[in-house]
């Protein structure tokens, strides 16, 4: 598939499905009590509010949680689906989210205190994280498969 901006955009909207899609699961997590340790809506409020020097506030962690997972990852599985091994969508959409969780563990994780790979939060944080980005990749690829086949 040719890139241009339709399938930069449709990405987009990919990846906003998938945002959707894992945040339900975090807020089902954290409602079920599932390691409540584990809030990186929480943990981007707190940087954001670090840098910003103010309280932290939730809604901007929201945002900025729907903005990296729509915008930056949808957009990025766009720019990058040509170069990702395999024909199908799906396949794609996990390899893509397995890479985004690999980023999202020796960057962000680290600088929000949690540690490298979120150890600081347990053993089950990276395994948990993995499967909330796989599922993510599942939904972005499904999704963006459905959007190019229009």
């Amino acid at each position: 598939m040719k890139l241009d901006t339709s399938a930069i955009i449709k990405g987009m909207i990919a990846g906003f499905v998938a945002t959707v899609a894992l945040s339900a699961l975090m807020v089902i997590k954290k409602m079920m009590g599932v390691m409540p340790e584990l809030d990186p809506v929480g943990m981007i409020s707190t940087m954001a509010a670090q840098k910003m020097q103010t309280e932290p506030n939730i809604v901007i962690g929201w945002v900025m949680h729907f903005i990296i997972g729509s915008i930056m990852w949808g957009g990025a599985f766009a720019v990058l689906n040509n170069f990702l091994p395999s024909n199908n969508q799906v396949t794609k959409g996990i390899i893509f989210g397995i890479g985004a969780w690999l980023i999202m563990m020796v960057i962000p994780m680290p600088m929000s205190g949690a540690g490298l790979f979120g150890m600081n939060l347990g053993m089950m944080a990276p395994v948990m994280t993995l499967v909330l980005h796989i599922i993510f990749g599942v939904v972005l690829g499904a999704t963006y498969s459905k959007l190019i086949a229009e």
